[in-house]
């Protein structure tokens, strides 16, 4: 093809010059992709290194019942892999089931990584792409993970739990639905997971209890303006019978073990003040959520 448009172009001398330019830009954008990766490269390490300094320079983390020093990713977006198996380290496991709900394709869920530990659970999603994802996968098999298609509602929620014949009791619960987290998780008091993850809204300090106000149909719109704060979350763990025992790296999830399970394996006080991890998602991601005016609470 290029002999051919080389031809052309001794014929065509204005041609000749728009494939110079052509092929110029082609290698201009080849140039700014390697620029690119090798900006993310960076991004990463720096990443790290700014991780590896906090944990080594602050005393706080320095307290070997503190989950944070235990973080790895495997699947998980925040080091939440390793944190949740250090948990399952210190109180055990029973079922080995989980839940986990609002994951989208679940490659980076919190539970992937369970499933190659020969966990079995299920997988809960407004959207299909999860079942996409293993539909070929011939070592996992729908008695290992059922994928179940549904928006998790306050209203909905023990209806699909029912349904799906999920037990009142198994090991492990990630919830991330962004805006109605908090009521999703107070619509399933009748569930008793070993252990809980929820995702928390590091925006807000963590001694303010604050949540946003509910509806239904409510999607997250991308800004600050979701979910819950920390302490509300607690405040909601502690009234469940659940203690707060940590929090990833980046702010973004947060980890309650039943109270009947803690006993002296997670550092007191079992508070968002102690356990509080601020925002630092631009730390790991490209970008932050967008600042919007938070919701006043319903009258």
């Amino acid at each position: 093809m290029r002999n051919i448009l080389g031809k052309i172009a001794i014929r065509l001398p204005g041609l000749r010059h728009q494939i110079l330019i052509y092929e110029t830009l082609r290698e201009i954008s080849g140039v700014l992709q390697d620029v690119r990766q090798e900006v993310a490269s960076m991004r990463k390490t720096e990443a790290i290194r700014c991780i590896e300094n906090e944990w080594s320079s602050n005393e706080r983390f320095s307290d070997p019942k503190r989950l944070l020093s235990f973080a790895a990713q495997v699947n998980s977006q925040n080091g939440e892999d390793g944190m949740i198996a250090e948990i399952f380290r210190r109180i055990g496991s029973e079922s080995k089931c989980f839940v986990e709900i609002g994951l989208q394709d679940g490659r980076e869920s919190n539970t992937a990584f369970l499933v190659a530990c020969g966990w079995t659970g299920y997988w809960i999603d407004g959207g299909t792409a999860m079942k996409q994802t293993i539909e070929h996968r011939d070592d996992i098999t729908p008695n290992d993970l059922k994928t179940i298609t549904a928006m998790v509602t306050r209203e909905n929620a023990t209806e699909l739990f029912t349904a799906a014949g999920i037990p009142t009791e198994f090991d492990f619960l990630s919830l991330d639905i962004d805006q109605n987290t908090y009521y999703v998780w107070e619509a399933l008091a009748a569930y008793r997971p070993r252990v809980v993850a929820i995702e928390y809204n590091a925006t807000v300090p963590p001694y303010i209890d604050w949540k946003a106000n509910y509806s239904p149909t409510r999607t997250w719109d991308g800004t600050q303006n979701y979910g819950a704060s920390l302490k509300a979350l607690e405040l909601l763990g502690h009234q469940q019978g659940y203690r707060l025992v940590g929090c990833d790296f980046t702010g973004t999830n947060a980890f309650f073990v039943r109270e009947d399970l803690a006993g002296d394996h997670f550092l007191p006080p079992y508070t968002a003040e102690n356990h509080y991890e601020p925002s630092r998602y631009p730390l790991i991601h490209h970008r932050s959520h967008r600042r919007e005016i938070l919701d006043r609470p319903a009258n």
